[in-house]
């Protein structure tokens, strides 16, 4: 993809929903997707139908122009992008995501993963991921953040990182969008 400002070639960012099980947060999640150019993949199994009026009441009039991908469980994911150096979001993580580096979390292709709502990843999952396993910084003794939340966190965090490249910088009060 190439930033309309700037010409330069961006980066896609990838936003992997391990079995989610509620579908309003899916559908923020996907909001949060297509507001920042983003790629949405979903694990089955899913809590919920893709036509459940609350995934597409949370995600509005996003979901168009919006790019999904959808596999069939855990191993059909791995196997099409395995190779991919991927983040794992879990409050297990041993490192803050706000303490790597810009150059090891940068890249053409980013991967953000998060698991379900009740559960989050699974401990098999997260070991075999060490080294890329991180949290989000949080209270001692809460649990979790919301899921959306936690991916809009993710994704801003590293488009601040990158300058927000290709998103519009300014508002215009008064004005139409």
């Amino acid at each position: 993809m190439i930033c309309c400002l700037t010409g330069k070639s961006l980066m896609k960012i990838n936003i992997v929903l391990f079995q989610p099980e509620i579908p309003q947060n899916t559908g923020n999640i996907s909001r949060t997707c297509s507001a920042t150019g983003s790629v949405l993949h979903l694990v089955h199994p899913l809590g919920f139908s893709l036509d459940e009026k609350h995934l597409l009441r949370a995600g509005l009039d996003y979901w168009e122009g919006l790019e999904i991908a959808e596999y069939e469980d855990d191993d059909a994911f791995f196997r099409a992008h395995g190779n991919e150096k991927i983040w794992f979001f879990s409050q297990k993580g041993h490192r803050n995501y706000w303490d790597i580096p810009s150059e090891e979390l940068m890249g053409d292709q980013i991967w953000l993963a998060f698991g379900r709502e009740s559960r989050g990843l699974g401990d098999e999952m997260l070991l075999a991921h060490q080294e890329t396993c991180v949290r989000i910084p949080m209270l001692e003794g809460k649990r979790s953040l919301n899921l959306s939340n936690a991916v809009a966190v993710a994704v801003y965090e590293i488009l601040r990182r990158s300058g927000f490249d290709g998103l519009k910088p300014e508002g215009n009060l008064g004005g139409t969008l």
